[in-house]
């Protein structure tokens, strides 16, 4: 076989001029991610402006493996949506989140321009949701929180209430939500996916718009890109080089049939390591979350301990601090008797 072949076929290897696409080729796009039955089928559905991921309001869901759908506006602009499924999910095991984080990434070619963060406002903010966040922080670093945005589901239930959104986190909102909230810049927007009104449903697209825009901006026109991005993006680099592999001169069909096959092999042996190593990041990402979740709420029974130990013991002090007021009191009595008997 002739050897001046110029695939890449080992590690991460690239071409040297690859880059991602910013958002100046008019491409967005964005990953929807949260709790199975937070509503993120619903949102991917109502930026898209049409059914078409399949959507329920069962705490099962139905979104089963990541999916991408586009959607083209008047102006030319492509928005991508990437809809997963719930792995923010307790019961979804790291090999399944590995997998589809994999797969997200894959569908993501160009990088991801915003993370949206689907919560629900029919449902309390879980320690699951505060693990979940945290894991992919660890994933991905700390500059995932540059590009996400917060979307709360349920609009039509604060509407209801007579409820804006401002009014619904002053009062119920905990402190770990908080907390994102502010990694995040306040980024946040309610999303009311059952509305038929066409002018409250432009309203909020533009809402979200114009916080993507604000994240694309504020990264430098950037999207979010890191080690597995450039690892994969070399697999898939290798995998789509196949089809080339027909149009070569020169070569024997048999040439060319080993070639492919040795990209191919090579391509999945990729693959496999990458997923492998995102499912080793998780598993020790939960491990150091479950540690980390343990000595908190170890800490909050200590506190707690304290408080009621604090509690007791001032209880005790103004136990005996009465007691002493009353044998004061007494004492003083029997002093007044004890005069009035001389007199």
């Amino acid at each position: 076989m002739k050897d001046n072949i110029n695939f890449k076929m080992g590690g991460s290897a690239i071409d040297d001029d690859w880059e991602l696409t910013s958002p100046s080729n008019g491409v967005r796009t964005v990953v929807l991610v949260g709790r199975t039955g937070n509503g993120k089928s619903a949102t991917g559905n109502s930026i898209l402006g049409r059914k078409a991921f399949k959507s329920s309001a069962s705490s099962s869901g139905v979104t089963s493996t990541s999916e991408l759908q586009k959607t083209v506006l008047k102006d030319g602009q492509i928005i991508n949506v990437i809809d997963t499924p719930g792995l923010f999910d307790l019961s979804a095991g790291s090999d399944f989140v590995g997998k589809e984080i994999v797969k997200c990434i894959d569908l993501a070619k160009d990088g991801i321009h915003a993370v949206l963060v689907v919560f629900s406002v029919r449902t309390r903010f879980s320690q699951e949701e505060e693990a979940a966040l945290r894991s992919l922080q660890t994933l991905f670093g700390s500059k995932i929180v540059d590009y996400m945005i917060v979307v709360f589901t349920g609009g039509d239930d604060l509407e209801d209430d007579d409820t804006t959104l401002e009014e619904y986190l002053g009062r119920k909102c905990p402190q770990p939500l908080k907390e994102i909230l502010a990694l995040c810049e306040n980024r946040c927007l309610l999303f009311d996916n059952k509305t038929r009104d066409e002018k409250k449903r432009a309203e909020q697209f533009q809402q979200l718009l114009s916080l993507i825009n604000k994240v694309i901006a504020q990264n430098g026109g950037r999207p979010y890109t890191d080690e597995l991005f450039v690892e994969l993006k070399g697999a898939m680099k290798l995998r789509d080089q196949q089809e080339e592999v027909d149009s070569l001169k020169g070569y024997s069909k048999q040439e060319i049939s080993q070639l492919k096959e040795q990209m191919q092999r090579t391509y999945e042996e990729q693959l496999k390591r990458i997923t492998e190593m995102v499912e080793l990041k998780l598993r020790e990402a939960t491990t150091r979350l479950e540690h980390q979740l343990a000595e908190e709420q170890a800490a909050r029974l200590r506190a707690e301990e304290n408080a009621h130990f604090a509690q007791m013991r001032s209880e005790d002090e103004i136990r005996k601090l009465r007691e002493h007021l009353q044998k004061a009191e007494e004492e003083l009595r029997k002093r007044g008797e004890g005069r009035c008997a001389i007199l």
